[in-house]
C-alpha cells in the first residue's frame, strides 16, 4: 500500500523591478516594497524594518552606485514558511563595494547629513552583504527573520 505523506506547499514570493537612478527611483523603491509587503502580509514588525533597508539601499544605489544612463534593479523575496524576507539592490558601480568600518572612531559627527545608512542596514537586518553583479555591477543584499520576544532573530531555517 502506498502512502503519500502530505506536504505543505512551498511558495516563495518574488518581486523584481527596474528602477531609475534618481531619488524619484529610490523613493518609487520604498514605495513599491511597502506594497508588495502588504500584499503579501508580511509581518509589521518585518516589513518596517525592511521598509527602512529598502529606502537605505536604493538611496546608496542612486547616490554612489549611479552610472549615467544606467538603471538599478530591486528585488524582494519572502519565504513564508521560514519567514525570510531577503531585500537585494543591484546597481552599475561594481568597482565601489561598501564595507562597514568597525572603528567607530570614524562615524560621522552628528552634524553630518550623510554616512549612517549602512550603520542602519547593519542594525535593522539580521545579515547582509554584497557580491559582484558581472559584468560591471554589484549587488547589496539585506535579510530579515521574525524577532522573537528577546529581540533575537527567529531563524527557523538555519
Amino acid at each position: 500500500m502506498n502512502v503519500t505523506t502530505p506536504h505543505t506547499p512551498t511558495t516563495v514570493r518574488t518581486f523584481a523591478q527596474q528602477l531609475s537612478s534618481t531619488r524619484r527611483g529610490a523613493r518609487l523603491a520604498r514605495l513599491l516594497a511597502v506594497a508588495e509587503f502588504r500584499a503579501w502580509e508580511v509581518p509589521p514588525s518585518v516589513a518596517e524594518r525592511a521598509e527602512h533597508i529598502v529606502a537605505e539601499l536604493a538611496a546608496n544605489a542612486t547616490l554612489h552606485g549611479r552610472v549615467q544612463g544606467r538603471d538599478f534593479r530591486l528585488e524582494l523575496r519572502s519565504e513564508p514558511a521560514t519567514g525570510l524576507l531577503r531585500i537585494a539592490v543591484t546597481d552599475a558601480r561594481g568597482d565601489r563595494f561598501p564595507s562597514l568600518s568597525t572603528d567607530f572612531t570614524t562615524l560621522p559627527d552628528a552634524e553630518s547629513e550623510s554616512g549612517r545608512g549602512l550603520l542602519l542596514v547593519t542594525a535593522l537586518a539580521d545579515r547582509w552583504g554584497t557580491e559582484p553583479y558581472p559584468p560591471s555591477g554589484k549587488t547589496v543584499w539585506a535579510e530579515v527573520f521574525p524577532r522573537l520576544s528577546s529581540g533575537t532573530p527567529d531563524d527557523r531555517s538555519a
